[in-house]
């Protein structure tokens, strides 16, 4: 497991989805269920789906109850994206449950699927910026100030993967531990959000 594998799985998944380019598009994991393919595809699949979920509500002519509507879908979206990020951790502590944590070994500051869920935000944005750059219908000046951001965004996938397969050789060797706390989103839970359980109770 490393940043190696994730990627192309990253870049299939958003070029698969914008093969019809349309939010309601049936996922079609290609991957065998269970395994971290299938995963790594399916959280992207989620993140790239969100994606436009975020273009489409800031359209200024979108109808409000279309606008709502959105909003909750987005809500769900965000939930399924912390799910599937939490189903990665998972796997990574059976990968690793044998692992005899060194003396003075560290936690570190994010989970590894939490820092994947950042490498698989940043290829939608790589992938959308080059669209900007190579963009016909743009300005001469559009198009070089998309590829700055283009370079940049190239630089920050180096970083962002090295630091991942850092993070993952660490916990292999024992010099860092796996830790995951449990993402408790409350303003999903009807037991938690005070509007909810007030309507609840009433």
């Amino acid at each position: 497991m490393n940043s190696a594998l994730c990627i192309p799985i990253f870049q299939q998944a958003i070029s698969d989805y914008h093969i019809h380019d349309d939010v309601a598009t049936p996922v079609s994991n290609p991957y065998a269920a269970g395994s971290i393919e299938y995963l790594l595809y399916a959280k992207n699949w989620i993140d790239t789906v969100q994606w436009h979920f975020e273009d489409l509500i800031r359209d200024p002519q979108i109808n409000p109850v279309a606008a709502l509507e959105l909003k909750r879908r987005i809500d769900s979206s965000n939930q399924h994206r912390t799910d599937m990020v939490e189903y990665i951790d998972s796997y990574l502590l059976q990968v690793y449950k044998t692992v005899q944590p060194q003396t003075g070994a560290t936690i570190n500051t994010e989970s590894p699927a939490w820092a994947i869920d950042r490498l698989s935000i940043l290829e939608l944005k790589i992938y959308h910026m080059q669209q900007e750059a190579e963009r016909t219908t743009a300005s001469d000046a559009h198009r070089a100030a998309c590829a700055q951001k283009l370079a940049v965004l190239l630089e920050q996938r180096t970083d962002l993967s090295t630091a991942i397969d850092q993070l993952l050789e660490d916990i292999a060797a024992g010099r860092k531990y796996m830790k995951v706390y449990k993402q408790m989103k409350m303003y999903n839970d009807e037991a938690l959000n005070p509007v909810l359980y007030a309507q609840k109770n009433a």
